[in-house]
């Protein structure tokens, strides 16, 4: 089975991670550090906090910019529900814009008109790894006085306007996941970056519980603090020296990435025409193509998707949908009631993701395509 997605393990990567073990540290221990300092300079960031997971990563950074209850957060339907969750966690509430029809990236005009006397911040997700409009979302944030979370989870490795997502020129916090599927991994793991010494101070404080050794008594050894009331949010010694590992080969993978994209564009532009759309690019936005999303016209060829997937599945293909829109959800249903999002939900109905990830092999690209042409309109072409 040729999975829509896959770590990519070297022996490198498996003796740095017994050689950890074999160190005097587990957790809370100088690799995290490391670490964090490696995936700073990677994303041209002025810091960064490593934590236990992405969603993780999120919850700190909307804790540390002060979200709360009674707040609005305005975010994008076309997301992991963990974007939504975690203001949902600080009491917050989510509102969600709608959606780029062709990139299934937020819509700068939707978002503003979103914008309420409760909302403080907008959460940008960078949807498959393309960048979204952040020039525009900043300047909209900065006339009215919000601050701005990238969820970059899909976007390691990515670039907007020629300096890496991360580098945080047009936001307050970048969070970054590494689980097991994402570009680099850590198998679970996130972090939070920034320019702001007070968010990542705050994100390092809550990440332990919120407790401070250096607040302790001086003449007390033992002695340690609790300024805030934090989470265990932290990040392993033995994940970290997996991720330090594997950003040796973040961009031969980001590259690898980018080809197989380009070769999927070819091919089903010549075998499907405009019966299947990539995500289209934007200038200036280089995408980490963390997923290869299209849009499909299931209606219109008279297929239905999940026909469509079981029949590729069928041929040892596996695909995902990427997602459901987080209004529909019985949660978000129950609690905040029904969103117009009308460009949200037709990308939804349109959306396949097809297999990528930086192992595969041209010929699987081509497998994929002529299993696509052949579910969706028959083998007119031959395999």
């Amino acid at each position: 089975m040729l999975p829509y997605s896959r770590q990519s393990i070297s022996d490198t990567d498996i003796e740095a991670v017994v050689d950890a073990l074999r160190g005097d540290w587990l957790t809370q221990g100088p690799m995290v550090a490391r670490y964090e300092t490696s995936l700073a300079e990677a994303c041209g960031a002025h810091g960064c906090v490593a934590v236990s997971s992405g969603t993780a990563a999120l919850h700190l950074a909307y804790a540390s910019l002060g979200l709360g209850p009674g707040d609005e957060v305005i975010t994008t339907p076309i997301t992991f529900s963990a974007t939504a969750n975690a203001a949902c966690l600080q009491g917050a509430t989510p509102v969600f814009a709608d959606v780029e029809p062709d990139t299934g990236n937020l819509d700068l005009d939707s978002v503003a008109s979103k914008i309420t006397d409760r909302t403080v911040g907008i959460a940008a997700v960078h949807y498959g790894g393309l960048p979204v409009d952040l020039a525009g979302i900043a300047d909209l944030a900065r006339t009215r006085g919000l601050w701005v979370v990238e969820d970059a989870c899909h976007a390691l490795g990515a670039s907007y306007d020629g300096a890496p997502i991360g580098d945080g020129r047009f936001s307050d916090a970048t969070v970054l996941s590494t689980h097991a599927i994402k570009n680099i991994t850590t198998g679970e793991g996130g972090a939070v970056l920034s320019r702001r010494a007070d968010v990542l101070e705050r994100c390092a404080l809550l990440r332990s519980h919120g407790i401070d050794k250096r607040a302790g008594d001086p003449d007390a050894p033992w002695s340690y603090d609790m300024l805030a009331l934090g989470w265990n949010y932290r990040i392993t010694d033995l994940q970290c020296a997996l991720g330090l590992s594997q950003l040796a080969r973040l961009d031969a993978w980001i590259e690898r990435r980018r080809e197989l994209a380009g070769l999927y564009a070819h091919h089903l532009a010549r075998r499907l025409g405009d019966a299947v759309r990539p995500q289209a690019g934007r200038a200036g936005r280089r995408n980490a193509h963390h997923l290869m999303s299209t849009r499909i016209d299931f209606d219109g060829l008279d297929r239905t998707r999940a026909d469509v997937m079981r029949g590729l599945r069928s041929e040892g293909i596996a695909t995902q949908v990427h997602y459901i829109p987080v209004p529909t959800l019985h949660y978000y249903r129950e609690r905040f009631g029904d969103q117009p999002r009308a460009g949200a939900d037709r990308f939804y109905r349109q959306q396949l993701s097809l297999p990528l990830f930086a192992d595969m092999r041209e010929d699987d690209v081509i497998h994929v395509v002529s299993a696509l042409e052949r579910q969706l309109v028959g083998d007119a072409h031959g395999s």
